[in-house]
């Protein structure tokens, strides 16, 4: 919109420009008038103003500035037409939705902050937005704005990442989680040490390009850390090996929350009834249609593909997968302690 709109800006600059230039030049030529007595006779009949010639016109001349007033009018009317437009779609447009997207920043929290809206970060904002996320977005490249302005939904902070005031300005002290998607793993660094200082409970992952960056990034508190090549290799490489596997967890990854997803369910407000009881006892199958698949435990280790005989705690996380429906008869019922 914004580029669109200055298109048009240079189109009728080009076009008064191109009608001013016409005139100097017809009076100069038809009335031999001075360049200046030519300009001013041109600008006073362009935005008809009423004022005396600057010399009596022949009859040449007088068709000539028929020509011009006829001619010029309409695109005098569209210059300024697009002129204002452009200023109050612009500077003013801009500076009042600004105001009402911190705003509505300032009243967040719980929320995720995307560092960079480059090829990761939109991945990551679309990915968030489909899990109903409140997200705050800051980048500081202008394309990658005006692809942030396209979606009146996004909320972001026109600034740099790096520094203290722009993080503020995103709450990040109310913040859940922190990615950094910056292209230069050093600004990343910077954003983890800042981010980690300012909050830190916060949840941060970030991205690196350089193999050695994985280390520095996690001693300056990253909670994990992003290669996008590695795992492009790795990819690559198990379809070779694997291809069907690979497509599959696609098929799977990319469907829809409606048709199927796979979630993470916290056990926090599971049940008393509940409390160290097996995942057989539970009936979590029969009861809901979901299939957990893995289980976190409290120190971090993990169980993949549990055995109906695993108890659960409250402070454990279970992946479970099926459809939405099922996902949230699943979550109800750790909660009641009993079948739907």
């Amino acid at each position: 919109m914004k580029r669109e709109s200055l298109k048009n800006a240079y189109i009728a600059l080009s076009l008064l420009f191109g009608i001013i230039l016409v005139g100097v030049i017809g009076f100069m030529i038809i009335e031999d008038f001075s360049f200046t007595d030519a300009f001013f006779m041109t600008i006073i009949t362009i935005a008809t103003v009423g004022f005396r010639e600057v010399h009596p016109l022949s009859a040449m001349g007088m068709y000539f500035t028929a020509f011009l007033i006829v001619f010029s009018f309409g695109i005098f009317a569209y210059a300024v037409t697009t002129f204002t437009r452009y200023i109050v779609d612009g500077a003013i447009g801009h500076y009042y939705k600004s105001r009402k997207v911190r705003s509505k920043i300032q009243k967040l929290k719980d929320h995720v902050i995307i560092c960079g809206y480059g090829r990761n970060g939109q991945q990551a904002v679309q990915e968030l937005l489909e899990h109903n996320a409140e997200i705050v977005i800051i980048e500081s490249d202008e394309d990658s704005m005006e692809r942030i302005l396209e979606n009146p939904k996004l909320l972001y902070i026109h600034g740099d990442a790096t520094r203290d005031e722009v993080l503020e300005m995103c709450r990040i002290e109310k913040a859940k989680a922190l990615i950094t998607t910056l292209p230069v793993d050093a600004d990343n660094l910077f954003v983890v040490l800042t981010a980690r200082e300012m909050n830190s409970d916060l949840t941060i992952i970030s991205r690196a390009s350089d193999e050695h960056s994985d280390v520095k990034l996690k001693r300056a508190g990253a909670t994990n850390v992003i290669m996008p090549d590695r795992i492009g290799g790795q990819r690559m490489a198990k379809l070779v090996a694997q291809p069907d596997v690979v497509e599959f967890l696609d098929f799977l990854m990319l469907q829809s929350l409606e048709n199927v997803a796979l979630e993470e369910v916290n056990c926090l407000t599971l049940h008393s009834s509940f409390e160290g009881k097996s995942i057989r006892e539970l009936d979590i199958r029969n009861e809901s249609g979901a299939n957990i698949i893995g289980l976190k435990r409290s120190d971090n280790s993990f169980i993949v593909n549990p055995l109906p005989e695993v108890l659960l705690s409250s402070t454990d996380k279970l992946f479970a997968l099926g459809t939405k429906n099922q996902i949230s008869r699943l979550k109800k019922t750790l909660i009641e302690g009993e079948g739907i």
